[in-house]
C-alpha cells in the first residue's frame, strides 16, 4: 500500500535513522518464515514508533496486536529502565517466535506476553499506561479505545495503526466491509472525543497519535 511513490518512500527511509541490527534480523526472518509479512511495521514506521516512545519516555506500555514483535521492540527503545511492555496477541503459533527475538534484545525481561483475546485480557491489567499501540483486528478498535482510556495517565499517548486502511476510508463503503465501517467511525470518534486530542499521520497505512487530556 503506497500513498507516495516507492522512490520517495526509499528516499525517506534512507534519510531516517538506520534500522537496528536485531530488528533487521527480525524483519528478515518474518519474511522468510511467517505468513502475511507485510503486517510487520518495518523500518520507517518502526523508527517513528521508536522516536515517539523516546519522546514520551513511558514506564508502562500496552500493545494490542503483537504479530512477530517488531513494533514491541521499537516501543521498548524509549521505555524507562524500570518499565514494562505488555503485548497481547491471539496467535499461539507466534509466541515462541516473539519470545526468541524479545530475549535477544535488551528488554527481554521487561516484555510480558499475553495470549488470548484482548477484550478479555485488558480488564485484567491492573495498571495505568503511558503509551498504548493499537494494531489488532479493526472491528474492535472502538472497544479497545473505550477500554484503555480509563487506564491511561493524563498526557499519555494512544497510537492507532492502519487508520487509512489502504485508502478505503475515501471509497464508497461496501455492504459487508465491517473493518472499513468501524475505522470510519473510529476516526470520527478520535477527532471528536473530548478526552483526547488527535492528529492523523499519513505514515504507511495511517497512524493516529492521540493525547489523553
Amino acid at each position: 500500500m503506497h500513498f507516495i511513490s516507492q522512490e520517495l518512500e526509499d528516499y525517506i527511509e534512507q534519510h531516517s535513522e538506520k534500522e537496528p541490527q536485531h530488528l533487521a534480523a527480525l524483519n528478515k526472518e518474518t519474511y522468510q518464515k511467517i505468513l502475511l509479512p507485510r503486517m510487520l511495521s518495518g523500518h520507517f514506521q518502526g523508527r517513528v514508533l521508536s522516536m515517539l516512545s523516546k519522546l514520551i519516555r513511558p514506564t508502562n506500555i500496552l500493545e494490542i496486536g503483537t504479530y512477530t514483535g517488531y513494533s514491541a521492540l521499537c516501543l521498548c527503545e524509549g521505555m524507562q529502565e524500570n518499565g514494562q511492555l505488555h503485548t497481547i496477541d491471539i496467535k499461539e503459533e507466534l509466541v515462541d517466535f516473539q519470545r526468541k527475538h524479545f530475549d535477544k534484545s535488551p528488554w527481554g525481561n521487561q516484555i510480558v506476553q499475553h495470549l488470548g483475546e484482548a477484550l478479555d485480557i485488558i480488564p485484567t491489567l491492573d495498571m495505568q499506561f503511558d503509551l498504548v499501540f493499537i494494531d489488532a483486528d479493526k472491528e474492535n478498535y472502538i472497544h479497545y479505545f473505550e477500554m484503555i482510556v480509563p487506564k491511561m495517565n493524563k498526557g499519555s499517548i494512544i497510537l492507532s495503526d492502519n487508520v487509512l486502511w489502504s485508502g478505503k476510508v475515501l471509497e464508497p463503503l461496501q455492504k459487508n466491509d465491517v473493518s472499513t465501517k468501524v475505522l470510519l467511525e473510529y476516526n470520527e470518534l478520535l477527532k471528536n472525543d473530548p478526552r483526547v486530542e488527535t492528529v492523523l499521520l499519513p505514515i504507511r497505512d495511517g497512524l493516529t497519535v492521540s493525547r489523553v487530556l
